[in-house]
């Protein structure tokens, strides 16, 4: 995964505590359901990523065993 999609993430899932935090603070239920989203949202695309990277790295492996 690039750095680039880690910082968006990162940046998804803290925008989501913040928005969490002010609803849990002035009691908007909607806002803090809208943040808790946001993070897991974040999370989901973070393990999506992963899973990316490591068929890369299966088929990098696979292919250097044939090149031999």
């Amino acid at each position: 995964m690039s750095l680039g999609d880690r910082i968006g993430n990162k940046a998804e899932e803290l925008g989501g505590k913040a928005k969490e935090a002010a609803g849990e603070v002035t009691g908007d239920e909607a806002l803090k359901a809208e943040g808790q989203g946001d993070q897991a949202s974040a999370g989901l695309k973070n393990v999506v990523e992963d899973v990316k990277d490591a068929v890369g790295d299966g088929i990098e492996k696979i292919k250097n065993v044939f090149s031999k």
